[in-house]
């Protein structure tokens, strides 16, 4: 087998060597360009009003609660009425003098038809309220036991859909700081509100109708923020809606939906 001599690389020949490459190298980004996206940046608030009541306790829960009760009856003191149900007893069968009589004026019996008479006029108010009944969804006075969601109606191209309040980011604002503003200029400045945190919880990306693309984006990126009612309404002119998770799965796009439902807690029905 023959070998060839070795060549040593001279100066002449490394330079020659460099801009083979460097002409290689232009070729290869001249042929193969990469388009550069431009988006729009949107802030969305997800706002939640939490359960204002407790949730009926199922058939299970209610015989728990009854065993406990009985446990925590049974290894209780005497209440101080149940010393002076023991004391009216004791004194039943006494000769009645001036003092006994003071102390007979008022029993326990007394008290407890006192009480029950009192019990008797109170009236529990309904679990059912009268939004519930005439299906205003638009009220925050509906469906008292569950976790209810803000959705306001936006026009996204020709299409109206239902959305979480958002918007697109200001030169120089947070991701945060546009959240807030967005959820005002969507909702005015009588609500009340407490965000969970200066990161957003979720992420979504969208592009948008090509005739669209030629003002000068190509999409959005929606970064959604978590916060919770405290106080205030929305304007009734605005359309919007408080709904439920059952309520969100049957008029979300079922995109948003599926972004909205990896971070929002689902609700446990009985």
């Amino acid at each position: 087998m023959f070998k060839q001599p070795l060549k040593l690389i001279t100066p002449s020949s490394l330079n020659a060597i460099n801009v083979y490459l460097r002409q290689e190298a232009s070729c290869s980004t001249t042929t193969a360009p990469v388009k550069k996206w431009k988006w729009d940046l949107v802030s969305a608030v997800c706002l939640e009003r939490h359960p204002i009541i407790t949730k009926p306790m199922t058939d299970l829960e209610q015989r728990f609660q009854e065993s406990l009760n009985q446990i925590e009856f049974e290894n209780s003191y005497k209440s101080d009425h149940e010393l002076k149900v023991e004391q009216d007893n004791k004194l039943k069968g006494q000769p009645v003098n001036d003092d006994t009589e003071v102390t007979i004026k008022q029993t326990a019996q007394d008290f407890e038809d006192a009480y029950k008479e009192e019990f008797e006029k109170f009236n529990f108010a309904s679990r059912i309220t009268e939004a519930d009944e005439k299906k205003i969804t638009n009220s925050l006075k509906r469906k008292l036991d569950n976790t209810l969601l803000l959705l306001t109606e936006q026009k996204r191209g020709t299409e109206l859909l239902w959305l979480p309040p958002q918007g697109i980011r200001n030169e120089g604002e947070s991701m945060r700081q546009a959240a807030e503003r967005a959820l005002i200029d969507s909702c005015g400045s009588d609500l009340t509100v407490k965000f969970y945190g200066n990161a957003p919880i979720g992420f979504y990306k969208y592009l948008y109708p090509r005739a669209k693309r030629s003002e000068g984006s190509d999409g959005a990126k929606v970064f959604y923020f978590l916060a919770k009612y405290e106080k205030g309404t929305v304007p009734e002119k605005l359309n919007h809606q408080w709904l439920d998770r059952k309520e969100l799965t049957e008029i979300l796009h079922k995109d948003i939906r599926k972004c909205l439902f990896q971070f929002l807690i689902p609700e446990e029905s009985n």
